[in-house]
């Protein structure tokens, strides 16, 4: 198998690590579209490297990851979807909703695999979280909290935030999609949303051009609501999500990976998953297993290119939500 990755940054190194473990006969082909032969850093030890699209096609990929800046992923998607590539993309699917309808309809007509890159399907305390909501445990779900925090320097240790993708507005797309997580898997547990209102700011001292918080209220089809909160300037990192319903409450936390139960019945809070150490790479892992599956004929996409678009829209409606200072409808 012959598989293209698209994007070379940490991301694309860690998918590039484990497709070594999962595929090790897999040839990978490295695109490069700001790079030229003779830029530092291109060791032969990363795979081949081709510096445009029309190199790339020539040899002759089954599948791709695209793990460049979430302004670039379309382009460089359609393209190969146009060629029958079967194609994984990280999250975001973009920063805006242009040409992602003509992405997703020549998947269509090419029978291709799209997925879109949100780990945390692969997460397994949220797997628990998902089976106690589904077996009615906390009753009718009321609400949610869900908060995610830490402060961008710290993300990526040794590299100038300054120069990251995160920094920049038209590479990433600010903080709502750079955390986008938060938006997938509360849509997950939680079902279809149906309208957002945000606010969303550039409101700490970090030199970038683009929003560092946002807070988000989500109203769900099953009437349920969802307070959504995220940034990039807390110095202690957070992520932690909150679930309630009439009979009970749920709780998860990132550090700890922690889930915790209390059922009104009973009076007292109980671990459906006791604090652990996990292997966050195993996530990801998983996830690139499932795709190679996707692309043999063996699975379906857990977050297919029509959820990835979804997603996309809730984050853009947060975004305009916040211009128009309104309730915006989806």
């Amino acid at each position: 198998m012959n598989i293209l990755i698209a994007g070379l940054g940490s991301t694309g190194r860690r998918h590039l690590s484990n497709l070594r473990v999962l595929e090790p006969g897999a040839e990978t082909i490295i695109l490069h579209q700001r790079a030229t032969p003779d830029s530092p850093g291109l060791s032969d030890e990363f795979g081949r490297h081709v510096f445009s699209i029309k190199d790339a096609l020539k040899t002759k990929p089954q599948a791709a990851l695209i793990t460049s800046p979430a302004s670039r992923h379309i382009r460089t998607a359609i393209e190969l979807a146009r060629a029958g590539v079967h194609l994984f993309i990280e999250k975001p699917l973009s920063t805006t909703l242009e040409q992602v309808d003509e992405l997703l309809a020549a998947c269509r007509r090419r029978n291709l695999t799209l997925m879109v890159g949100y780990n945390f399907r692969f997460y397994p305390p949220f797997e628990l979280i998902k089976e106690t909501l589904d077996d009615g445990r906390i009753g009718r779900v009321l609400s949610m909290r869900a908060e995610v925090g830490q402060f961008l320097p710290d993300w990526r240790p040794g590299i100038d935030y300054r120069t990251s993708v995160s920094a920049s507005d038209d590479l990433s797309g600010g903080v709502v999609l750079e955390l986008s997580h938060e938006l997938e898997y509360a849509r997950r547990l939680l079902g279809e949303v149906t309208s957002v209102m945000a606010h969303v700011a550039r409101l700490g001292d970090l030199e970038i051009d683009t929003d560092d918080t946002a807070d988000i209220i989500l109203k769900f089809s099953n009437g349920a609501v969802g307070n959504i909160h995220l940034d990039m300037t807390q110095r202690s990192a957070i992520r932690t999500c909150r679930i309630t319903g009439t009979e009970g409450t749920i709780t998860w936390d990132w550090e700890t990976h922690r889930v915790r139960l209390f059922a009104a019945r009973h009076g007292a809070w109980q671990d459906l998953n006791p604090a652990q150490e996990i292997d966050r790479n195993e996530m990801y892992v998983a996830e690139l297993r499932h795709f190679l599956d996707c692309v043999k004929g063996n699975a379906i996409p857990p977050v297919n290119g029509d959820d990835g678009r979804r997603v996309l829209e809730i984050a853009l409606a947060a975004k305009e939500s916040s211009r128009k200072q309104q309730a915006i409808q989806l």
